[in-house]
């Protein structure tokens, strides 16, 4: 037993599709009112919030960072083949100098 816990609790966990209603229904209804449908304490359905949030920001974050780093790939592609028509250009012109 968890020191500072009661006799006979125990941690519930929930799975994420139950968070997700929940929030869901917190959105609708209201967290207070929702926590009280629910059977939950008011702060958990807060924090389900605050950890959801934070999910989503990174995975906006995630997703910009996807695209910027797919654009920065093509315009690397397209420099590497300017270079490379150039490096033959250059060799050619200092072939027909000889």
């Amino acid at each position: 037993m968890a020191t500072g816990s009661k006799p006979g609790t125990s941690r519930k966990r929930h799975s994420q599709q139950y968070k997700a209603e929940a929030l869901a229904l917190a959105e609708r209804v209201g967290i207070p009112v929702a926590a009280k449908q629910l059977g939950l304490h008011e702060s958990q359905l807060y924090s389900w919030r605050v950890k959801n949030r934070l999910h989503e920001e990174r995975s906006a974050v995630e997703e910009r960072l996807a695209l910027e780093n797919a654009r920065l790939k093509r315009q690397l592609a397209e420099q590497t083949e300017e270079l490379a028509i150039l490096k033959k250009a250059a060799a050619y012109f200092a072939k027909s100098l000889k």
